[in-house]
């Protein structure tokens, strides 16, 4: 188990600046364009995966760092570049994870790389879990999954929404419900192959932040996987909603983790230090903006009014960073969170984003109104940080019935 440090290893300082050169030097200049379009940016997916950035063994370098900060540092530059063009960059990550938490070894090793194709032809995946009638409350998911024995094949039909990379993905995971009668107990994940019949993209969201990032509605309609597609396999399954029904038999006992629930709480301080990128990102633009902009014959730094709020923001977000990176390193050295420390680490983040983007607009004045200056878009971007993942309303719930010790559902 690695000791927690605060300072970066030369491996890691050399990661983040090669990192960090990619987000100035290819997503920067690229944020207002993609931002126009909404459109995912393929060409800038494909530059990250010629360097190396987008690909299986990037993250899986970043994921196994013994102390836990691999992922959270990638993530704060990259978003530091763009929070659109990043989350069309590590969008393919979620339904990773949700492979990484959820399957075999076997499985691992067939989809993850199908995921990401190669820098000749670039790939994305997706992870479907969130439903039109189903975004925090996962016990309502209506999706069913319903198993062919004679075929070994599971029929798979319901609509999903908010899907990153929803419809124009490779692989797609998918949530869905085995047996509606034990709620989120009754859920597994699926994997969707390439070109399966039955799966189309529904309606393709306009929407107010990240706009280079693809969100759209996923149908299914009698899609057929093998049964070799649920995550985990199917004893695995088996035992685990033998378990489950046995404890609703019995009026209750030890809760059991569904799938959707698992990749999330893997993914929660990750989510945190995007945050933490765009918080920082906007920060340095209102920070160099009120060194630089004079009035009354002196820069506006100079009034305490202006200091004093920058002051704040560079505080806000070092704390969050240090929260991120908590949860982080107790996350790969297995100690539990007995606090709910990734909910914590997500909820601050997201706040203090949202926080940091509209003051840095405040410090621009009409300026920060306009799309001549980055920060605009970048409070734009920030609004989703206490939205997808679970919300900021999910996240203190989660943390208020762990330090009471009632079940999470």
């Amino acid at each position: 188990m690695a000791e927690f440090t605060l300072d970066l290893n030369d491996d890691q300082k050399q990661v983040r600046d090669w990192i960090h050169g990619f987000a100035a030097d290819v997503i920067r200049p690229a944020a207002a364009e993609w931002d126009e379009r909404e459109e995912t940016p393929w060409p800038v997916i494909q530059e990250a995966a010629k360097v190396g950035i987008y690909s299986l063994d990037f993250y899986a370098q970043q994921y196994f760092d013994p102390t836990g900060l691999g992922i959270p540092m990638a993530m704060e530059e990259l978003f530091w570049g763009d929070a659109g063009i990043a989350l069309s960059i590590v969008g393919t990550g979620l339904a990773a994870v949700g492979v990484l938490a959820n399957g075999t070894e076997e499985q691992i090793g067939t989809w993850i790389p199908q995921m990401y194709g190669d820098a000749n032809d670039v790939k994305v995946a997706a992870f479907c879990s969130s439903e039109p009638d189903a975004g925090s409350d996962v016990a309502a998911l209506r999706t069913r999954a319903v198993y062919d024995e004679a075929k070994d094949e599971w029929v798979l039909n319901g609509t999903k929404t908010w899907a990153t990379n929803g419809g124009i993905a490779s692989v797609h995971v998918v949530v869905a419900c085995v047996d509606p009668s034990l709620g989120s107990k009754g859920h597994a994940s699926f994997i969707v192959p390439p070109s399966t019949p039955g799966l189309s993209q529904g309606q393709k969201f306009k929407k107010h932040g990240i706009r280079a990032s693809h969100t759209a509605e996923v149908v299914l309609e009698d899609v057929r996987v093998p049964g070799s597609c649920l995550l985990g396999g199917k004893e695995k399954l088996d035992e685990r909603l033998a378990r489950a029904r046995e404890r609703a038999a019995n009026g209750g006992g030890e809760r059991v983790k569904n799938a959707a629930m698992a990749t999330f709480e893997a993914s929660r301080p990750a989510v945190g230090a995007m945050a933490v990128g765009t918080a920082r990102a906007a920060y340095e633009v209102a920070l160099d903006y009120a060194r630089t902009r004079e009035q009354f014959g002196r820069p506006i730094i100079d009034n305490q009014g202006i200091a004093f709020q920058l002051a704040d923001m560079r505080t806000q977000i070092d704390a969050a960073r240090l929260l991120v990176w908590r949860a982080s390193w107790m996350a790969v050295s297995g100690k539990p969170f007995t606090a709910a420390e990734g909910s914590m680490s997500k909820l601050y983040a997201s706040e203090v984003a949202k926080k940091v983007t509209a003051q840095a607009v405040q410090i621009l004045g009409g300026n920060g109104f306009t799309r001549e200056y980055p920060v605009e878009r970048m409070h734009r971007d920030a609004a989703i940080y206490t939205i997808f993942e679970g919300t900021s309303e999910i996240q203190r719930l989660v943390i208020a019935r762990t330090l009471s010790g009632m079940p999470i559902r």
